[in-house]
């Protein structure tokens, strides 16, 4: 029906008769002259009809927005000064000789020339993907996904699927569970990832495989979530971390300069102990130079509870954030700013500016100055590097709400006030602990197959507090693009970290008795990453949030509004599987 994109006509193609099917993005009526925007998937191009036609003028001037038609022209230059130098048509136009209406279209639901709800954009997802920024976004994915398949051939690795309908193993998050028709009262889980299956295939010598693949996790959702996404898997044999961590970055390297032209320049590597510390997060955005300095042993003796507490606590910290030209801040700023770091559990936010250093302790601000002694005031200061017009931010608490309210305070901090610099600053985060403490309960900090760092099954046992795993995560501009580890490749350490979390060897055996089993026979060393496919194209198209890159997303509450999912089952779908749905008394609220 056509002969090629709208998007694609240049002035190559000058003196050329095309055909081109498309939906009309304008229509403009000048004095006669009718003037079509026609839209594609690759861009928008200029088509001309003048009256000499009568007819096929007639049906251009019926034309209306979003009208699906085909239509033939001759392809001519566009007259000077009418040159559009920004798309890839503009020095061209389209002399139209036929024009065929294909189907017509309703008042759109949508308004193109302003902004939709996210309900809305949803509801007529087919309409919002019509746009350019939409399309363009799903185009650039496929371009990725092909990419990573080019790659990731080229390094030996196979594509390999592994099963949808599985068993529920622990990934931190609730599994989705469909219900077994032939086996009554029994469900497979939708998985998390496909981690136990993808270590299989090392030990079955696949050797190295992967996967561009769903995953399902019914969790809370935010921009960056959502309860069906996708993965790069990879997983590889008798490579160690280093191994995998050079091919992965390569991958990235890759897609970054085949893409966008970009040279991301190099990967640093940071421990998690340092993330922390430095910034109150495993995965800092450099881009943003301010840094967390801990000030506790200034203030160990000091009669302000709000400091000396956390000061004297193992588990608490003190720490500031020293902000370039922040004295300016306002009183209301400074409270909105208290505000937002009582979303992470701070309990208030202390400040000092610095309006003039000569002056010694006259020339600092702030309500804390008279609980603290003048040498410990002038000392922060000199510790946390501030000159005059700096304003210091404090966080005095346990070492986890100190981390956290500060490591989100310095990025709202960064961007308000645009402090954080543009570009691309990507690194390895390594040296995990192996596993965090809650309520007295150890838990693996990524997932229970992650192997040690340099310890034997009993080292790790006595050790196990302070044990660090053998796992890296690259991070971008502050966001995780994928996590991986080296895995546990034998019977005898799997044990000892099933036990460590206590996981007894029924339980053990109920959930991964096919791994520990495969165990036995000659497992390979293995180690993986997984990327985060949504999260990876909306960082390199500049969107907002994943449901940006996504063609059929969910909302927020993991419902879809096009198709009204999800929605009730059909009772005799119901009694087939013998599931029954029980309904709720009025004041325990809805079904």
């Amino acid at each position: 029906m056509r002969t090629d994109y709208c998007g694609n006509i240049d002035a190559a193609y000058i003196g050329q008769e095309v055909t081109l099917c498309g939906w009309v993005n304008k229509r403009r009526d000048l004095g006669g002259v009718i003037f079509i925007d026609l839209r594609d998937r690759e861009g928008i191009v200029q088509v001309v009809y003048d009256p000499d036609l009568e007819d096929v003028f007639a049906t251009a001037n019926s034309l209306r927005h979003e009208f699906c038609v085909s239509l033939t022209g001759l392809v001519r230059a566009r007259p000077e000064g009418q040159i559009n130098t920004d798309m890839r048509t503009g020095e061209i136009e389209i002399l139209g000789k036929s024009l065929t209406i294909l189907s017509k279209s309703a008042p759109l639901p949508l308004d193109w020339n302003q902004e939709n709800s996210e309900e809305q954009r949803l509801t007529y997802r087919y309409l919002d993907l019509r746009r350019p920024v939409m399309s363009e976004r799903l185009i650039f994915r496929a371009k990725v996904t092909s990419a990573v398949r080019n790659y990731l051939d080229g390094q030996g690795f196979l594509d390999i699927e592994t099963p949808i309908l599985t068993k529920a193993t622990p990934e931190g998050a609730r599994d989705y569970l469909v219900p077994s028709r032939t086996h009554k009262g029994k469900f497979f889980a939708l998985p998390q990832s496909p981690q136990l299956f993808k270590q299989l295939l090392m030990m079955s010598g696949m050797d190295r495989y992967y996967q561009i693949v769903k995953c399902f996790r019914d969790e809370d959702l935010r921009a960056d979530r959502q309860p069906e996404f996708t993965q790069i898997d990879i997983e590889t044999t008798f490579l160690d971390a280093d191994g995998v961590m050079a091919i992965t970055e390569g991958l990235i390297r890759t897609l970054f300069t085949d893409l966008m032209d970009v040279d991301l320049g190099d990967f640093p590597r940071m421990t998690y102990a340092d993330a922390m510390r430095r910034y109150g997060s495993d995965k800092p955005d450099l881009r943003n130079p301010m840094e967390l300095i801990d000030v506790a042993d200034l203030l160990k003796d000091v009669e302000f509870k709000v400091f000396s507490g956390p000061a004297n606590d193992p588990k608490g910290r003190v720490a500031v954030l020293s902000v370039p030209g922040g004295a300016s801040l306002s009183r209301k700023q400074l409270d909105d700013y208290a505000k937002f770091v009582g979303i992470y559990g701070a309990k208030g936010l202390a400040w000092m500016k610095i309006n003039n250093l000569a002056e010694g302790v006259a020339g600092l601000q702030s309500p804390i100055l008279k609980f603290l002694p003048d040498d410990t005031a002038l000392a922060i200061v000199e510790r946390a590097g501030a000159s005059d017009g700096d304003l210091l931010l404090f966080g005095a608490d346990s070492y986890t709400v100190v981390c956290e309210a500060m490591g989100a305070l310095r990025l709202k901090v960064g961007n308000d006030l645009e402090i954080t610099e543009s570009g691309w600053k990507p690194l390895w985060v390594v040296d995990f602990p192996m596993f965090e403490e809650i309520d007295g309960q150890l838990h693996a900090l990524h997932h229970p197959f992650t192997a040690p760092r340099d310890l034997t099954p009993e080292q790790l046992r006595d050790t196990a507090t302070t044990a660090l795993s053998n796992a890296y995560d690259m991070v971008l501009n502050g966001v995780e693009l994928g996590g991986g580890s080296v895995r546990i490749h034998n019977q005898a350490m799997q044990s000892v970290v099933f036990d460590l979390l206590g996981i007894d060897e029924q339980e053990a055996e109920i959930k991964f008795g096919f791994l520990l089993e495969a165990l036995k026979y000659g497992a390979p060393p293995h180690a993986g990453l997984a990327f985060g496919l949504d999260r990876l194209v909306m960082l390199m198209t500049c969107a907002s949030s994943i449901r940006d890159v996504m063609a059929f997303p969910k909302t927020t509450t993991a419902a879809c509004p096009l198709t009204d999912a999800p929605g009730e089952a059909n009772p005799a779908q119901l009694q087939e599987l013998s599931i029954a749905t029980i309904k709720k008394a009025a004041s325990e609220g809805e079904q």
